[in-house]
């Protein structure tokens, strides 16, 4: 679902990966017309696994058809001197609706300073590797955080890398916020901005906001790896006599007492506390005595299948989830499905009818609109051409024969 609160905003889009996609895509999810400028074919990323199978054996990826929903397409031949042109035309064609460039692709004819020749008030936001220019992605900025020597038991010898493309998906909420921002200001004073954000910021910004970056200046320590232990605070990951394992987090007093209580393990806490003379009230006492308080804990859930440890743990308010597959939660968490409001059902080109997911920002009173689905290539070619540029059916008509811009492309199911 999305909210119209951006409209009529058109957002022209020229991107790959996932940044610079993911942002565009929190900007559709609030009503911009958010217009994917696409290779003719497809660009490096447009068959990117999972792909769906087909006759040809390489379907439409669902990676990308994910990334790009609720958006409009162009494709357009980008190796000629005309379709740079029709892009640029796109990107600084008047109106105040208009004007907002949104990229990952480090091109000079994209570059600001040449766009706000044709458009002084033009809001570009370029994702970049790094500062300087130099290519960074995400695995190599989470390489350079420190995470991996302390996720799941990682160490500098056997470095743990998670699996979740978390820079990339900061780098995209700050992108989307970092246009709206300057899209406030252009209201407010009409003027343009140059945006750049570098994704390797985005994660040595984070271990500043989260002070791991200060733990390292200032206490001379670095992150330990805890394996599943919650760092600072007690929580961790319990088996269960049926084989499914649970992740409780007791970081508050309210979350530690509601544990406590959950598995009747009061005099044992007690007695531990004396034995240890550590205050577990206090969440640093918690987080010394974490083995310590494990050892309790384990024999209690080990005993119970997970169900009856939900009951329990249900029953006093704990904070706790269960670990399951994506499969899983698609057939028990309601959650996974349109029982969640942010959910809808999308028929989507080339992959079918599946479960699809709107704007997570709940508004209550606020209307609500369905997302279109990710398109094929090229499907909006004409229209675009037509409603931001004016171009007449047969200007459009001779792009099409001279191989400047195609589409739409053929369904692969079709």
């Amino acid at each position: 679902m999305t909210y119209p609160l951006l409209a009529p905003l058109r957002v022209i889009e020229s991107s790959a990966f996932i940044a610079a996609p993911l942002a565009g895509l929190a900007l559709a999810q609030f009503g911009a017309d958010v217009i994917r400028v696409d290779l003719i074919g497809g660009g490096i990323d447009y068959a990117r696994l999972p792909r769906m199978p087909n006759a040809q054996g390489r379907g439409r990826s669902l990676y990308w058809a994910g990334l790009n929903k609720g958006k409009r397409s162009l494709a357009v031949n980008l190796r000629r001197p005309e379709g740079r042109e029709l892009v640029q035309a796109l990107v600084t064609a008047p109106g105040g609706d208009g004007g907002v460039l949104l990229t990952n692709i480090g091109t000079p004819w994209l570059a600001h300073e040449l766009l706000a020749q044709r458009r002084p008030d033009l809001i570009s936001c370029t994702i970049q590797g790094n500062g300087d220019g130099s290519t960074a992605v995400d695995y190599t900025v989470n390489s350079v955080t420190g995470y991996p020597y302390s996720t799941g038991g990682g160490s500098p010898g056997r470095p743990v890398n998670h699996v979740l493309p978390a820079w990339d998906i900061a780098c995209a909420y700050q992108a989307a916020l970092a246009v709206s921002a300057a899209l406030q200001r252009r209201q407010r004073s009409g003027q343009g901005a140059e945006l750049k954000i570098a994704l390797s910021d985005i994660g040595l910004g984070l271990l500043s906001h989260l002070g791991v970056l200060a733990e390292a200046e200032l206490l001379q320590q670095e992150r330990p790896s805890l394996g599943n232990h919650i760092y600072g605070a007690f929580g961790r990951d319990f088996g269960c006599a049926d084989g499914r394992r649970v992740m409780v987090a007791a970081i508050s007093a309210n979350q530690w007492t509601s544990l406590v209580r959950a598995c009747g393990l009061q005099a044992e806490v007690a007695a531990l506390q004396a034995r240890l003379n550590l205050d577990l009230d206090d969440e640093a006492g918690r987080y010394a005595a974490r083995e310590a308080l494990a050892a309790l804990f384990e024999p209690w859930f080990a005993a119970r299948p997970s169900d009856e440890v939900a009951r329990a743990l249900d029953s006093q308010r704990v904070t706790w989830g269960p670990y399951r597959s994506v499969q899983q939660g698609l057939a028990e968490d309601p959650r996974f499905s349109l029982h969640n409001p942010m959910f809808e059902t999308q028929d989507t080109p080339g992959i079918g009818r599946h479960l699809a997911a709107g704007s997570p920002v709940r508004m209550p009173g606020e209307d609500r609109q369905q997302t279109p689905p990710a398109p094929l290539l090229g499907t909006h070619t004409d229209d675009v051409l037509a409603q931001v540029l004016g171009l007449s059916a047969a200007a459009i008509g001779a792009l099409h024969d001279r191989g400047i811009v195609a589409g739409p492309e053929r369904d692969p199911t079709a």
